[in-house]
C-alpha cells in the first residue's frame, strides 16, 4: 500500500526564479536530466556494502532506489509513486531530494559510513540557494523516513527458524553447514503480494530421464577436477561467484544498469525508475526462489552425486569422492538464485531499453580497482544465460534449477512494472 504524506513545515524562503523565468509558487519544480545523482549514490552504496551482506545486499539497493525514485518523482510527478506520495514538493530540486533520500536511508542501514554519505550529500546540496535546498531536504527526509518505517518490521531481522529434513533421498542435507536465511520466505516482499506468488512448479522426480540428464551434466562439468569443463567455463563459474574479484552479482547488474542509463539517455526520474525495477525484481525474485528452496527442499548436486545409489534411478551412478568446483551454499538447490537474479535484471533492462538486443559489457574488478576480466554480450538475455550456466559449471546447481527461475523471475519484474511507478496521464 502506498503512503500519502503531507509536508507540514512552512518555508519562508522560496526561490521564485528558475533560469530567469518566474515560477508560480504552487507549481512543483521540473528538473530534467540529473540522472548522474542516481548513478552516484548507486556507486556509493556499492562501495559501502560489506562483503558479509550476502542476501541483505539487494535489500539495501531496493530501499535506497525506491526512496530516490519517490523523492525525485515527487518533484516531477511523472509516474505514480512506488510507496510514498507527497502532496506538495514546492521549490524542491529533484536531484537534491533524491540525494537526501539516499543519504538518510544509507545512514540508517550502514551507519559506519556516515561520513562518506554526509560529504556526498553536502556537495550536492551546497550547489543550491537556501530556500531550494531546504525544500529538497524536507522532501528527501520525508520519503526516506517513510521507506525506513515501512521496512523496519518486515521480518528480515527475525530469528531464522531451524530447517531440518530427514536424510531421505532427494532431500537437502547440510552442506557444509546448517540452513541459512530461513526467515527469507516470510519477509514482507517489496512489490509482490507474497513470496510464493510466482512459486515454481515441482522439480523433476529422481527417477525421471530429465533428472538423470541434468545429474550427469553437473557431474561431468561441475567437478573440481572436471576434464570436460573448458578454461573459459571455469573462468565464468569463478567470476559469477565473485572468486578472485570484489565484483559480486548485484554490483555487476547494477553497473550494467548504469551503462544502460547512459547509453539510452535516461533522465533523473526514468533512471531512478530503472534502478528500482532492476533491484526490486532481484530481491522479490530471490525471495521467490528462496521460498521454493525451503518448500521443495531439493538436495544439492554434491549430495545427489555422492548418494546416487539411493535415488532408484538406474541412469545415475554414485561417486563418494565427488567435489564441486565452487563451495556449496547453505540452503537447498531448487530453484536457482543466480539464475533468478540474472533473468529478473535482464527482463527489467529489456523493458526499459525496449529490446533485448542491447550490446553490453560486464566488468569485474579486484580490490584495488584494477580490471580482473571483461566479458561482452550481444544482449541482456545472453549475459543472464551465461550467469545461470555458471552454476552448473561450478557444480552447485542442476539445469532444472536454473530453468525454473528463468520461467518465474521475469514475471516478478512484469508484476512490479504493471503495478508500481506507472506513467501518469497528462
Amino acid at each position: 500500500m502506498r503512503r500519502t504524506v503531507a509536508l507540514v513545515a512552512a518555508f519562508t524562503i522560496l526561490i521564485p526564479w528558475l533560469g530567469g523565468r518566474q515560477v508560480d509558487a504552487t507549481d512543483g519544480w521540473t528538473f530534467r536530466g540529473g540522472a548522474d545523482v542516481v548513478v552516484e549514490w548507486n556507486q556509493i552504496l556499492q562501495s559501502s556494502v560489506p562483503p558479509t551482506a550476502s542476501l541483505a545486499a539487494p535489500r539495501f539497493y531496493s530501499m535506497m532506489h525506491i526512496a530516490m525514485f519517490d523523492a525525485a518523482n515527487a518533484v516531477e510527478r511523472r509516474y505514480t509513486p512506488y510507496r510514498v506520495q507527497l502532496r506538495h514538493a514546492w521549490g524542491a530540486s529533484g536531484e537534491a531530494a533524491a540525494a537526501q533520500a539516499a543519504h538518510d536511508v544509507l545512514a540508517a542501514l550502514l551507519p559506519a559510513n556516515q561520513g562518506v554519505f554526509d560529504a556526498a550529500l553536502a556537495a550536492r546540496l551546497n550547489r543550491l540557494p537556501r530556500g531550494r535546498r531546504e525544500a529538497s531536504v524536507l522532501v528527501g527526509r520525508t520519503v526516506a523516513r517513510e521507506i525506513l518505517d515501512w521496512r523496519d518490521n518486515d521480518g528480515w531481522n527475525a530469528a531464522p527458524p531451524p530447517y531440518v529434513l530427514p536424510p531421505f533421498p532427494g532431500l537437502w542435507q547440510p552442506a557444509p553447514g546448517p540452513a541459512s536465511f530461513t526467515q527469507y520466505p516470510d519477509v514482507l516482499p517489496f512489490g509482490l503480494l507474497t513470496g510464493t506468488q510466482y512459486l515454481p512448479g515441482p522439480p523433476p522426480t529422481l527417477t525421471s530421464e530429465r533428472y538423470a540428464a541434468d545429474f550427469d551434466e553437473v557431474r561431468r562439468l561441475g567437478s573440481a577436477t572436471s576434464p570436460e569443463r573448458t578454461l573459459e567455463q571455469t573462468q565464468v563459474a569463478r567470476l559469477f561467484a565473485a572468486v578472485g574479484t570484489r565484483t559480486n552479482l548485484y554490483m555487476l547488474w547494477n553497473n550494467v544498469t548504469r551503462d544502460v542509463v547512459r547509453d539510452v539517455g535516461l533522465d533523473l526520474v526514468d533512471a531512478a525508475r530503472l534502478f528500482v525495477l532492476v533491484n526490486v525484481g532481484i530481491i522479490d525474485g530471490v525471495q521467490t526462489t528462496m521460498s521454493s528452496k525451503y518448500i521443495y527442499g531439493v538436495w544439492r548436486p554434491v549430495t545427489a552425486i555422492r548418494r546416487a545409489d539411493e535415488d532408484l534411478n538406474p541412469a545415475t551412478a554414485a561417486d563418494a569422492a565427488w567435489t564441486p568446483l565452487l563451495a556449496t551454499p547453505g540452503y537447498p538447490s531448487y530453484a536457482g538464485n543466480q539464475a533468478c537474479v540474472a533473468s529478473a535484471a535482464a527482463r527489467a533492462l529489456a523493458l526499459v531499453a525496449e529490446t533485448d538486443d542491447f550490446p553490453i559489457a560486464a566488468v569485474w574488478h579486484a580490490a584495488d580497482g584494477s580490471v580482473v576480466a571483461t566479458r561482452y554480450y550481444p544482449g541482456f538475455g545472453a549475459m543472464a544465460e551465461e550467469q545461470a550456466r555458471s552454476r552448473v559449471f561450478g557444480g552447485i546447481h542442476f539445469t532444472f534449477d536454473n530453468e525454473s527461475s528463468q520461467r518465474v523471475c521475469p514475471a516478478v519484474v512484469d508484476y512490479v512494472a504493471d503495478h508500481f511507478m506507472r506513467r501518469r496521464e497528462r
